[in-house]
């Protein structure tokens, strides 16, 4: 398929390998740039939108991905805007707004005013049950600390466990922050996650004392700074779908490969077909981004394929609201030291509105990470046996469900371990000899939704930055 060339030095054609969100963002941010831009999204699986997909079954809404979007991120409230969507955002429920732990087969309100890992209300810290005695004064000893003087790379359990003590990092930080990118703490690399709390300690002394001196607006859980779309966040996929020109998407067209051209690129897909065009964006997880480059560029692909990736799984289950015990909160979190199969259960229908009828309770159980693949490996059956023995423990709930819905990803959070930053950098130092080469995705800057929307738009900006020469 012959569908490239430049006109006035202007790329014509763009191909986006990978449909999922960052690839979308990108095509929009193309299309929106210029309507008359040919744009190929090319997506290997039956529907885009990766891994957001959200399910209307009767009057329940499953989120089968992600069901919030932080907006402390600009780019995708930025991109909800765009598209006219200002009237489908819905906030959190305020009167449920709280979080728990499980520690010793119980939940521990998480206390007021902590931020991830560190407290800023003292009064509701030292009343909690969550933290022994000794272990609240150890966190309490951070304030007194010296700073670190050197700039070497830390893992987030070296650095809770420097400022804070093992019992902060086993109780909270683990659950807490290893929860978001279900990641062993051991390798997680602080640096490329969660630089806040460097920057308050290199600037402060004390990761407590620079959070009391930021505006108390922000301190605590900021639970008002998390939103959905009333329809599901697979809104957001099928409007950006419907705004881009007729015949950009193309479905089931997996990518075998891309090479360089005497005019910019050749994209050749498992079916044999070759597409000539001027500049690609590479919008897939970076082990399938590697498989497709070996042609293009070997070092590249290495760099690429280094980049591990942990499974999860999601299980959505409704229950009649009268089998289920009475609890006011969005969920709770389960450290690894519990030896749960389970690592979350989210309250769906307390966290947002009309997920569920009135007289329905809907939870969201999440599985897997880089700590419990073992967990991930059990067949659907022994999953779901597993996840509902563990809500009977926690909620000592042991209703059956009405209606569920079990959904896994294999490879879908990639692991920010240590020398990740250096390994990104090094990617794009890579990548940029190639003019009209960019990539895009989760692995990049953060896993949510909205530095994916920004990796996507990113690249779409240095495809047209490129396109004059």
């Amino acid at each position: 398929m012959e569908i490239s060339g430049k006109s006035n030095g202007k790329h014509q054609q763009v191909v986006i390998i990978g449909g999922g969100i960052s690839g979308l963002a990108a095509a929009y941010k193309l299309h929106e740039s210029d309507a008359n831009l040919k744009v190929a999204v090319l997506e290997a699986a039956p529907r885009c939108g990766g891994v957001i997909s959200s399910v209307r079954q009767d009057q329940l809404l499953f989120e089968e991905g992600p069901d919030s979007i932080l907006t402390q991120k600009p780019w995708a409230l930025s991109l909800i805007k765009r598209l006219g969507l200002n009237e489908h955002i819905i906030e959190t429920e305020r009167e449920n707004r709280r979080t728990y732990v499980a520690w010793n087969g119980k939940l521990h309100a998480l206390p007021d005013g902590f931020v991830m890992l560190a407290p800023t209300n003292f009064v509701s810290f030292f009343r909690s049950t969550l933290f022994s005695p000794l272990g609240k004064l150890r966190m309490a000893l951070e304030t007194l600390l010296p700073r670190k003087e050197d700039d070497a790379e830390e893992s987030l359990a070296g650095f809770v466990r420097r400022r804070f003590g093992n019992e902060a990092l086993e109780r909270i930080a683990q659950p807490m922050i290893g929860g978001i990118y279900t990641a062993d703490p051991e390798k997680l690399s602080l640096n490329a996650t969660m630089p806040r709390f460097l920057d308050l300690e290199k600037q402060n002394g004390s990761v407590i004392a620079g959070l009391m001196k930021s505006d108390r607006k922000t301190s605590g859980a900021r639970y008002s700074l998390f939103i959905s779309l009333d329809q599901g966040l697979g809104l957001l996929v099928d409007t950006i779908i419907a705004k881009l020109n007729p015949g950009t998407i193309k479905t089931n067209t997996p990518v075998s490969a891309i090479k360089k051209s005497s005019s910019g690129f050749e994209v050749e897909t498992k079916d044999g077909e070759i597409i000539h065009t001027d500049a690609v964006i590479v919008a897939t997880p970076s082990f399938q981004a590697s498989k497709m480059l070996h042609g293009l560029d070997d070092q590249l692909a290495q760099r690429l394929a280094q980049i591990e990736y942990a499974p999860s799984a999601i299980l959505n289950l409704a229950y009649k609201k009268t089998d289920v015990p009475s609890f006011k909160g969005f969920g709770f979190v389960v450290p690894s030291k519990e030896r749960s199969s389970i690592i979350a259960c989210t309250f769906v229908s307390q966290k947002y509105a009309k997920r569920a009828p009135e007289d329905t309770v809907m939870l969201r159980v999440f599985m897997g990470g880089a700590l419990a693949k073992d967990v991930y490996a059990l067949s659907d059956t022994e999953l779901i046996k597993s996840a509902r023995k563990e809500l009977k423990k926690y909620l000592h709930l042991d209703a059956e469900p009405v209606e569920l819905k079990l959904t896994r990803y294999p490879n879908s959070m990639p692991q920010y371990h240590l020398g990740h930053m250096a390994l990104i950098a090094d990617i794009q130092q890579l990548s940029a000899r190639y003019t009209g080469l960019a990539f895009a995705g989760n692995y990049m800057q953060g896993p949510g939704i909205p530095d994916c929307i920004c990796t996507g738009e990113t690249a779409a900006e240095s495809i047209l930055g490129s396109s004059i020469g």
